[in-house]
């Protein structure tokens, strides 16, 4: 399988090179999916443009923005608050205006960092201890449930079905409806031109008001009762959160479960891919030394890079590669270039299992806007890979898999896999 994907890479890098930068739209879905089209394309930004404007965009809500592509550029701007606003959003798509969802991972200070205080004992490393043997459980019962022999969905069957469960976990959401987790996940990231989860934004809108609904019952029933552990009685009861209106409440929570969900889940997916599927090398590395699975857990999270990108809007006019950025201009700082940026990463299109300083990727952000679940993530796939080991001679990919048509998600909607016991 491997060969056929360098076959297309191939393709992809000629027809890269042939692009007139000037009209290049690196956001649009269609370079994301079905086939990954964007990896020569950002090589060729890094090298020739690395602050590239688009203004081709006919999206009304998205418009002209800035392209930064090379991983010093993006750690600059990170962490550069007083230049660069997370406000409003943290997406190309600005809001439509009468359907703002706040959310304090777009916020600046100080109500982001109230606001994510609230949350963030839930992933507390005390609170992880304690979570720990539930979540190995649940993943001992999920791959013992696995068709050996057989192929089956390892996104379906496996990624969101941990995931799943464990974002219930940690709303206290009603075990039996946690399926409505992964719709609403879906829904919030999905792009209605791609189709195929939505068809319009007014679907959108009718089912995160369902959303909305369903976890206003919850809020009600909490916020009489002595603030506990979860998620939704935080919030309740938090000093920053508890006035919150219910826009904002929405917007919060589509955040705790997109974050809890489609980056855990797709990372669950393309580190089977990349370490099965493209390089198996690395699978039998992993099998001779367990010992390299945390390790190898950051390398899969910066090779997959499952959220693409983070949206800043410039404060003031800033000077960057002999151009500058206006006040008020939309800037995409690229985490999925700057993971692949080979100026800092040694042979970055590569999964390495033993490579040096792993963690030294941009798939969490850095500065204040640090994704805060970022350990239990880390925890999720340390347990998910200890348990494969445990069981399987051999995961099988058996094709490419379907991707998300999404330039912000960078996901998998099946993968198809066979697996061989010990």
């Amino acid at each position: 399988m491997s060969e056929a994907i360098k076959l297309n890479m191939d393709d992809a890098h000629a027809a890269a090179y042939a692009t007139n930068l000037d009209e290049l739209d690196i956001g649009d879905a269609k370079h994301w999916a079905p086939t990954e089209n964007y990896w020569a394309l950002f090589e060729r930004l890094r090298k020739e443009a690395p602050l590239h404007k688009c203004t081709v965009n006919e999206e009304e809500r998205v418009g002209d923005y800035w392209s930064v592509t090379r991983y010093n550029d993006i750690m600059a701007i990170d962490t550069d608050h007083k230049r660069f606003s997370s406000d409003k959003a943290i997406v190309l798509v600005d809001p439509e205006e009468d359907f703002v969802l706040p959310m304090f991972i777009a916020m600046d200070q100080p109500k982001h960092d109230a606001q994510r205080k609230t949350v963030s004992p839930v992933v507390a490393p005390s609170n992880l201890m304690n979570m720990e043997g539930l979540i190995r459980e649940r993943t001992q019962k999920v791959l013992d449930s696995i068709p050996v022999g057989e192929p089956f969905d390892w996104v379906e069957t496996v990624s969101i079905e941990l995931t799943t469960m464990m974002l219930a976990t940690l709303f206290d959401f009603p075990f039996e409806d946690r399926a409505k987790l992964t719709r609403w996940s879906d829904v919030a990231t999905a792009d209605e031109e791609m189709g195929g989860v939505i068809d319009s934004n007014e679907q959108r809108r009718e089912e995160l008001l369902e959303c909305l609904a369903y976890f206003t019952k919850l809020w009600n029933e909490r916020v009489n009762e002595p603030p506990r552990g979860d998620l939704v009685s935080m919030l309740a009861h938090g000093k920053e959160t508890r006035n919150m209106e219910p826009f904002e409440y929405l917007g919060n929570l589509i955040l705790l479960i997109v974050g809890g969900n489609d980056t855990t889940r797709n990372s669950m997916t393309g580190g089977i891919y990349a370490a099965c599927g493209l390089f198996p090398e690395q699978f039998k590395k992993l099998q001779a030394n367990p010992d390299l699975i945390p390790n190898a857990v950051s390398e899969i999270i910066r090779w997959q890079t499952p959220l693409a990108y983070m949206r800043r809007t410039a404060l003031e006019d800033v000077e960057m590669h002999g151009k500058t950025i206006k006040k008020g201009d939309k800037v995409a700082m690229w985490y999925v270039s700057g993971n692949r940026d080979d100026t800092v990463i040694e042979n970055p299109n590569h999964l390495l299992v033993d490579r040096k300083n792993a963690r030294r990727h941009l798939s969490f952000g850095f500065g204040i806007h640090r994704c805060v679940g970022n350990r239990l993530g880390e925890m999720q796939l340390k347990i998910l890979w200890e348990e494969i080991l445990a069981r399987f001679k051999s995961i099988e990919v058996l094709g490419e898999p379907t991707r998300v048509p999404s330039s912000f998600v960078k996901g998998y909607i099946k993968m198809m896999v066979q697996v061989e016991a010990k």
